[in-house]
């Protein structure tokens, strides 16, 4: 990490990313949100605090009886910027495949 001097003599640090995602850059990805929300869409640009852009973004619409129940039906939202805070998952969109919960007991 790159260290400057500030005028007080304490070290300021910059922010880095903690992930390199410009292998997805221009490539369709998904993500999941805080609350349960997912979205995927065309990686665009991202920031060391993980803001990315998504072009062609499609949000996957939730069950309303069962929140985390994603439905069949979508809604296009376009061009987006998706807060890096609120990220819990960002995944390739190619090889994403749905398991069940192995710690769910039915």
């Amino acid at each position: 990490m790159a260290d400057k001097k500030v005028g007080d003599g304490k070290e300021k640090r910059r922010k880095e990313s903690i992930l390199d995602l410009s292998k997805y850059l221009e490539k369709q990805i998904r993500v999941k949100f805080a609350g349960g929300r997912e979205a995927s869409g065309i990686l665009k640009g991202y920031d060391a605090l993980l803001n990315l852009v998504l072009d062609n973004t499609v949000e996957y619409l939730r069950d309303s009886d069962e929140p985390y129940k994603l439905t069949e039906t979508n809604r296009s939202l376009g061009l987006v910027v998706c807060r890096g805070t609120a990220l819990v998952l960002i995944c390739p969109q190619d090889g994403v495949e749905s398991i069940a919960n192995p710690f769910i007991t039915q």
